[in-house]
């Protein structure tokens, strides 16, 4: 009795694990991450009016 509780258990098993489809599978686009440039771009028109400024002190 033990034995066949045992394969009804183990076919229930088995076919369970069996239970696809031929389906393609869904594959997701990569995600892209774009990189932001550095913060020198944000540095350079405080400098180039710190530079006007130091030229304007200087000429007066």
């Amino acid at each position: 009795m033990k034995k066949l509780v045992l394969a009804a258990a183990l076919t229930a098993a088995a076919s369970t694990a069996y239970a696809g489809n031929l389906e393609e599978p869904i594959v997701e686009a990569p995600v892209v991450v774009e990189e932001t440039q550095g913060t020198s771009q944000g540095i350079i028109l405080p400098l180039i009016l710190l530079v006007v400024v130091a030229a304007a002190v200087a000429a007066s």
